[in-house]
């Protein structure tokens, strides 16, 4: 038997899954620049006509919209790793900031997929393998979760057709 990664071993899917990010880095800091400039335009209108306690809040107000903005930052830095072969189904996580850590192994022969409530919006793809469940994809869309889904599968089912050809 092969292990997954060794030299001459079969990968029929390596997939690299991560969240969808909405503004790159610099679309962030360019965001952010012009809500600055907005808030300290409005603040100085608010102030001119006598409004003290309204800049206060328009300082809270960006502090907690960069407070969202650095964890939904933090968080696209996640992946999660598919890998199949014709030995193993290996499904790596890797946090923002670490290593990347197996969290399932399997042998393709006996690993299943499913999706659950296909078609919404919390569509889940899970691995099954007796007892044991995961589930992947959580960072993609629904419709990106039933095509890796679909993928999934096909990749599984070229593995087994290869172990047991010979």
């Amino acid at each position: 038997m092969s292990a997954a990664g060794a030299p001459g071993a079969h990968v029929y899917m390596d997939a690299l899954l991560t969240p969808n990010r909405s503004l790159s880095r610099r679309g962030l800091w360019l965001l952010m620049g012009v809500l600055v400039v907005y808030n300290l335009l409005v603040m100085v209108f608010l102030l001119a006509i006598g409004a003290f306690p309204v800049p206060i809040f328009l300082g809270l107000d960006f502090v907690g919209l960069a407070i969202a903005f650095r964890v939904s930052n933090r968080r696209a830095g996640r992946a999660e790793r598919v890998h199949v072969t014709a030995d193993r189904v290996q499904v790596s996580h890797r946090p923002p900031k670490g290593r990347e850590q197996t969290v399932w192994s399997s042998p393709t022969a006996f690993t299943r997929v499913s999706v659950e409530q296909a078609g919404e919006h919390e569509a889940r793809v899970r691995l099954r393998l007796s007892n044991r469940v995961l589930s992947v994809g959580g960072g993609l869309s629904p419709e990106e979760r039933s095509s890796f889904a679909e993928a999934l599968q096909r990749a599984i089912q070229s593995a087994r057709s290869e172990r047991y050809a010979s």
